[in-house]
């Protein structure tokens, strides 16, 4: 069973910055990894995914320009630099594994997830 971990989350002020990490068991790290967020009442949403090799991401287009998904294939390690923070990031952040390409934007097509970590950006 893979297994993934998070960390990172907390409070923030708008316009600044946090980044948060997903520790990933060996399994769950030879596939695409992604990251999503649910604020209250809404939708859990894609926010970015990386490909195995981590030469390809894509990115939501509410945080393109402002967060950066990277990995570290040694550490088995995923990681989202979040700058510029607006309220409006608010939400429960998690990582996943997708067997599928880096589009993959739906969560149906993740297989693996965490438990997710809190991000709070206050205006």
């Amino acid at each position: 069973q893979a297994q993934l971990v998070e960390s990172g989350g907390g409070l923030a002020q708008a316009g600044g910055s946090l980044r948060l990490s997903c520790a990933a068991s060996r399994r769950a790290f030879s596939y695409t990894m992604g990251w999503f967020r649910q604020a209250p009442g809404k939708e859990r949403e894609f926010v970015a995914s990386i490909s195995w090799s981590g030469g390809s991401t894509n990115y939501a287009d509410s945080v393109k320009g402002r967060f950066t998904i990277s990995r570290d294939n040694g550490k088995n390690t995923v990681y989202l630099q979040m700058n510029s923070l607006k309220p409006e990031d608010t939400a429960v952040y998690s990582c996943a594994a997708s067997a599928l390409g880096y589009r993959a934007t739906r969560k149906e097509e993740y297989a693996y997830w965490g438990q997710g970590t809190q991000v709070t950006v206050s205006s």
